[in-house]
């Protein structure tokens, strides 16, 4: 352990406390009356803290504070001597107090004296400082206490002393806890601070001080210390901890816990701790011994045996003196202690009996064997000079002289080759005999020869493990530490702390002497660890170089004492495979004959070799024989025998490359069902070959309907995917989706959206739709638009029906979609009439479609719609019909508008005729109300409604003149059936149609659904008519008209209050229409001007 002092100030008064910030980055400290502020990167005063008027003992950062802030006041308890020191426990539940007279108070946090303990010296030891132990790793809570009787003691939590009191030999101040609780900090009268294990064994000396030392404190999760003394000194220190260890072949010895010796076996992976209970300074192993230096003596273990794996250490002597060594080394009977340039040798019973002065600092030392009481040492020193020394000699052997210091060292097994890493991070290996350089590599730290092969050698560095076999280039792969030992194909790397032992295969270096035909080089190296596979590689490339000798080895090595079998392996390689066969067969392996013949494409021969009809080799045969016929380009022939022998897989993959759709169906019809794969394959290339109708035969015979759909939609073949589909509905989404998606690339979008509503692709089919619409209103085909809008208001009510969650949002767009489709319907023939030349509307439905649109735009007007081509149809058709008062309105709001320029002429000429003509409209196009027979002004403020009784008006969808119809609603109750039943209406297979008959004098006053429209004027709220069973069973079938929509939504029932004027609904749409208007238009267009519903599709 070594301390570093990094910084260092001086404050006015004493330094009575310090604490760190939770972080770690502030220090505050309390010096006098002030309060200093530290950066603790370089000690930097931040900024002194003035307020306090008297003395600062003690200073604390918060961390979750010691009451809340919802308390009034803090809770006060009572001592019975004065309190010098506190600390809480971790978890915060307990507080131990430190008093004046002796005693340690443990109490809980509610202040209940919980333990009580009583020092030995009593008043005459004061408390002066405690901590508890941070550690989580401790079964209990641990109290370190500091007193004045100079002692240091340990209590668990319940008051039980831990072990014995340790004495100190000065008065302690301060006590606390270092890097999570493995170590103490001690300072006081001895002006100093000293580092204890947490058992309370002295390690070192941190940093010495001029006087007393008041207080001290760890930085958290580091390893910086903060010292304030009592002349207002502030030391700022590092602790570093070097790694104490040493390495022997395969057991590796390191200090822990600065008191404990672990050793550990490599390749077993066991560990032995011996506990020293002082500070570890030196650790030295060497076959069966281990040499641990303490502060005052040094300790020889051994084996209890001999044994190889054997982890029992005893103690074999002891030395007690104080030794300062640079290096620690031991042998069979010696220790070698290393002192800057000279090397000192001592028996175990600590006589010197040899001295070496060397010319240079020692940088390495390195026992390299021999026998007992005669070892060598490998020496390297600063100058770049390496001896050999031998403990029975006195004189040094100069092995060689480098320009560069040493940094490691290491020699090869037959102790010919040296390989040195110098200061300049560079391997150098020589020759030890001649002092030749045989060849250097850059980027080392350390090096280590194969204690099993003379030749082989790795170094690490630059995060790399190199591994060298004699000259050849260097195999390199990733390894993080150094490497500090290398035993046949283990590598152990000693990273940070920890050594492990790392299996690196031999392969690259084997295969490297193979490159060079060193054949016998490559089997030492395949000893020390190869896959079986780099086995067998060695043998075949030693019999193709006629190395026989090292081929035999390698079969003895795999457990072959055949001599027949490796003769005939001779033979084959010497082109005798005859001679081979028969070696083959006469020792018992027919196979490797047969796999010899077949090899060569020498199946005639082959077939001698074949077992007794065993079909296995007959097809192995025949398939070698079929990869034959492929590779020299006969297809078809390799196509016969690879059926014959099974291999229809292979067979099909060449009728398919070669586009033989014939034999692919000849094949497919041949198979059984059950054979899967090679069906499939073939179904697959008969489909990239163009036959569809084959491909389709394929995936019936297998069953499997989902290709068969699949197939269907990829050549587009509808009618067949169809009729599948409806065999099988599950795959209805398999086909209609794809189907959609061909009409809408084909722009055949509305029967693209059909088939997504189909296929249950509702919002697909809802995209399509308003894609659909808005080109329509930007195309100006308004009369599409109205349809499309129709189209989507169904689609949301579908939705609705299908999905409760959606039901409210999906019944608000179907509303909004309605009422849109009605606006862009009407506005199509104020479009065509203001647009075209030629108008196909009379004056009187351009006038009424005029009125319903100006009644009926929303503030927000639609898009496409322009309120000036309405106001200016309306001005001009009211001038035509005599309704001048209302032609003078739309001229006026016109005013206000933009007018186009086209328009601008015509709108300026009528504003001023119409000055001319009277101001009032012609009482022939007033609207009536058929509930309350009140007539409506032709400009509505209330809108599309009567002003008096509030009823909607009914239009008629194509002539929008006023319908007499009267919407009415059951009373309730009354079921929608049943109404039908007390109507005795039936339900029509195609459109409502009210005949025109004769009706009787008697209706009329007594009719009981006439009596409830009687309507008193006298309040704007609209008053539906509701009707009982009773008007129910009074009302003609012919008279009422009944909208049946789907659910979630109700039927709306409507009687005709003129059964002499026809009137035809639409069973789709249930736009209302006059019968002579609707017919005409049906045969015009050949379906319903509205929904384009064709007279022949059946209704909703």
């Amino acid at each position: 352990m070594r301390a570093v002092l990094t910084w260092r100030d001086k404050a006015e008064h004493c330094i009575n406390d310090i604490a760190f910030k939770p972080d770690g980055t502030q220090l505050i400290l309390a010096a006098g009356s002030r309060l200093l502020v530290y950066d603790t990167s370089d000690g930097t005063l931040l900024q002194p803290l003035k307020g306090h008027k008297d003395t600062v003992y003690c200073v604390a950062y918060a961390k979750d504070g010691l009451w809340s802030p919802e308390q009034k006041s803090v809770s006060k308890h009572k001592s019975s001597s004065k309190i010098i020191c506190c600390s809480w426990t971790n978890d915060g539940q307990y507080l131990a107090l430190g008093m004046f007279n002796g005693i340690i108070s443990i109490r809980n946090k509610n202040g209940e004296e919980k333990v009580k303990i009583e020092r030995p010296g009593g008043s005459l030891s004061p408390i002066w400082s405690i901590c508890w132990n941070p550690s989580r790793e401790e079964r209990n809570d641990i109290l370190a206490v500091a007193d004045w009787g100079q002692k240091v003691s340990f209590y668990q939590l319940s008051g039980k002393q831990i072990g014995k009191d340790r004495a100190l030999n000065f008065d302690p101040c301060c006590i606390s806890y270092f890097t999570k609780g493995e170590y103490i900090l001690l300072g006081g009268s001895d002006k100093q601070v000293s580092l204890f294990t947490k058992d309370g064994v002295r390690l070192g000396t941190v940093g010495e001080q001029n006087s007393w030392v008041w207080t001290c404190q760890a930085k958290p999760d580091s390893n910086y210390v903060v010292v304030g003394c009592q002349d207002g000194t502030i030391s700022f220190y590092q602790l570093i901890f070097s790694t104490v260890h040493g390495l022997y072949k395969d057991r590796y010895a390191y200090r822990d816990s600065m008191t404990d010796v672990i050793v550990q076996h490599l390749i077993t992976e066991q560990k032995v701790r011996i506990k020293c209970k002082e500070l570890v300074k030196k650790i030295a192993i060497y076959r069966n011994r281990l040499a641990i230096q303490l502060p005052e003596k040094i300790l020889i273990y051994e084996l209890y045996s001999e044994d190889l794996s054997d982890m029992h250490y005893r103690v074999k002597e002891k030395i007690i003196k104080k030794f300062e060594c640079n290096l620690l080394v031991v042998c069979a009977n010696h220790i070698i202690l290393c002192q800057e340039k000279r090397l000192q040798c001592l028996s175990f019973s600590g006589v010197k009996e040899r001295e070496w002065q060397m010319e240079s600092l020692i940088r390495y030392i390195k026992v390299i064997g021999g026998p007992p009481g005669r070892e060598g040492l490998l020496v390297g020193l600063k100058n770049g000079q390496i001896l050999k020394i031998f403990v029975d000699n006195l004189f040094a052997i100069v092995l060689l002289k480098q320009a560069t210091a040493v940094r490691c060292l290491d020699m090869s097994a037959s102790r010919k080759k040296l390989a040195v890493v110098d200061e300049n991070d560079t391997c150098l290996v020589y020759d030890i005999d001649t002092k030749e350089l045989l060849f250097q590599e850059p980027n080392a730290n350390s090096v280590a020869w194969n204690t099993q092969c003379e030749d082989m050698l790795c170094f690490s560095g630059g995060g790399y493990l190199n591994i060298k076999a004699s000259t050849f280039p260097v195999h390199r792969q990733k390894l993080q530490g150094f490497v500090v030992g290398y035993n046949g194909s283990k590598i152990f790397c000693l990273h940070v702390f920890s050594i492990s032992a790392v299996e690196v295969p031999q392969s690259a270096p084997m295969y490297q002497y193979l490159d060079r035909k060193l054949f016998k080089e490559a089997y030492q190296i395949a000893c020390l660890g190869v896959t079986d596979t780099d086995w067998r590689e060695l043998a075949m490339e030693a019999l193709e170089g006629l190395d026989f000798e090292t081929a035999k080895k390698e079969r003895k090595k795999r457990g072959e004492t055949n001599n027949d079998l490796f003769l005939a392996d001779v033979f084959s390689y010497q082109g005798k495979f005859h001679e081979a066969a028969k070696l083959y067969k006469r020792s018992g392996h027919e196979n490797l004959a047969l796999e010899m013949y077949t090899d060569l494409c020498m199946f005639e021969y082959a077939k001698d070799f074949l077992g007794s009809g065993d079909p296995k080799e007959t097809k192995m045969l025949i398939t070698k024989q079929a990869d034959w016929a492929r590779n020299i380009k006969e297809p078809k022939a390799a196509v016969e025998m690879y059926i014959s022998a099974g291999e229809h897989v292979k067979a099909i993959e060449i009728c398919g490359d070669h586009g033989w759709v014939d034999m692919l169906i000849d094949i497919a019809r041949k198979l059984d069902k059950a054979e899967r794969e090679p069906l499939l394959l073939c179904a697959t290339y008969l489909k990239k070959l163009d036959s569809p109708g084959y491909a389709a035969e394929t995936y019936l015979k297998m069953g499997d309907l989902k290709s068969l759909v699949q197939l269907h939609v990829e050549t587009q073949r509808w009618d067949e995917a169809f009729a599948l589909g409806e065999k099988h509905p599950e795959f209805k989404d398999d086909i209609y989706m794809p189907y959609a998606q061909w009409l809408a690339e084909n722009d055949r979008f509305e029967e693209a959206q059909k088939a997504f509503h189909k296929a249950g692709r509702q919002r697909e089919a809802v995209q399509v739709l308003e894609q659909l619409t808005n080109n329509a209103v930007a195309e100006s085909r308004f009369n599409d638009a109205a349809y499309y809008y129709w189209m989507l208001s169904m689609q949301c009510l579908d939705i609705a029906q299908a999905d409760p969650a959606q039901k409210d949002t999906m019944l608000g767009k179907f509303y909004h979609f309605q009422r849109l489709a009605e606006l862009y319907h009407g506005y199509h023939a104020i479009h065509r009439h203001t647009e075209d030349p030629f108008s196909v509307h009379r004056p009187e439905t351009l006038f009424n479609i005029s009125r319903f649109l100006l009644h009926s735009l929303p503030k927000d007007t639609p898009s496409g719609i322009s309120k000036v081509k309405i106001l200016f149809t309306l001005a001009k058709q009211s001038k035509a019909l005599g309704a001048y008062r209302l032609a003078r309105h739309a001229y006026d709001k016109l005013r206000g508008l933009y007018i186009p320029a086209r328009f601008q002429k015509s709108i300026e000429l009528g504003t001023l005729t119409i000055r001319a003509k009277p101001f009032h409209d012609s009482e022939e196009l007033v609207p009536l109300c058929y509930r309350c027979s009140t007539n409506n002004p032709l400009l509505n403020n209330l809108g599309n409604v009567c002003i008096n009784c509030r009823q909607p008006f009914i239009f008629s969808a194509s002539s929008y003149d006023v319908l007499h119809l009267v919407e009415f609603y059951l009373e309730e109750g009354i079921t929608d059936e049943e109404a039908i039943s007390l109507i005795d209406l039936e339900i029509p297979p195609g459109s409502q149609i009210l005949r025109l008959v004769e009706t009787k004098d008697s209706i009329g006053d007594e009719d009981p659904f006439t009596a409830k429209l009687s309507f008193e004027q006298g309040g704007s709220e609209f008053v539906p008519v509701v009707v009982s069973r009773l008007v129910l069973r009074s009302m003609s079938r012919r008279d009422v008209l009944i909208k049946r929509w789907p659910p979630p939504l109700r039927w709306q029932y409507f009687r005709s209050l003129l059964p002499d004027a026809s009137i035809t609904m639409c069973p789709s749409c249930f736009q209302m229409f006059h019968s002579e208007d609707y017919e005409l238009l049906v045969l015009q267009h050949g379906c319903c001007p509205y929904c384009r519903r064709c007279k022949d599709d059946p209704g909703p």
